[in-house]
């Protein structure tokens, strides 16, 4: 175990960041379509279906997939009122068991449940109930839990690392500025 959880900690944040930078990608996509849609929409009276869910599905993929790249830089919300004060020890502490208490019950509640939903979908061969909307909507159904199996990994990576912590062999701080 002594070299296994450096390992898996490493790469897990590194799934996380790869996933989160080519996620991140479709950022300029979304918005083009997002504006393709309201010039089309207010500029010439055009109403496409289409864009207004390929908008919704660019939007959960994005956020899916940099969900545990912003868990991982340390960049999702946190109420720091308390936390900036603890010693790298107590931090860790906090992780460790916010982490095992909340953090993964919910992740893997979400998952269960995504995963039923998308196997449904997948099985009826769900598509968008309007004529023109986008066919093979498991996919999105997919995304979701995949998004949330990956924040589940990062979560035990972030407890992984507490644990390290708390054994005095402490990983390096995740450098937040290569990830620009």
């Amino acid at each position: 175990m002594r070299a296994f959880l450096p390992v898996f900690v490493r790469r897990i944040d590194g799934l996380s960041r790869a996933v989160g930078r080519v996620t991140a990608l479709v950022l300029p996509i979304m918005m083009l379509v997002i504006v393709a849609n309201v010039v089309l929409r207010y500029g010439f009276g055009i109403g496409m279906i289409e864009f207004e869910e390929l908008q919704w599905h660019l939007n959960a993929l994005i956020v899916m997939g940099c969900l545990a790249y912003a868990y991982r830089d340390d960049s999702h919300v946190r109420v720091d009122v308390v936390h900036a004060r603890l010693s790298a020890r107590g931090k860790a502490w906090v992780e460790l068991v916010g982490g095992v208490l909340l953090l993964l019950p919910f992740v893997i509640g979400i998952a269960y449940f995504a995963w039923d939903n998308f196997a449904y979908s997948l099985s009826i061969g769900e598509r968008s109930p309007m004529p023109s909307g986008l066919p093979a909507r498991f996919i999105i159904k997919f995304v979701l839990f995949a998004g949330f199996v990956l924040l589940g990994l990062q979560g035990l990576a972030a407890i992984g690392r507490s644990i390290l912590t708390l054994c005095g062999r402490p990983l390096p701080p995740i450098d937040v500025k290569d990830n620009a």
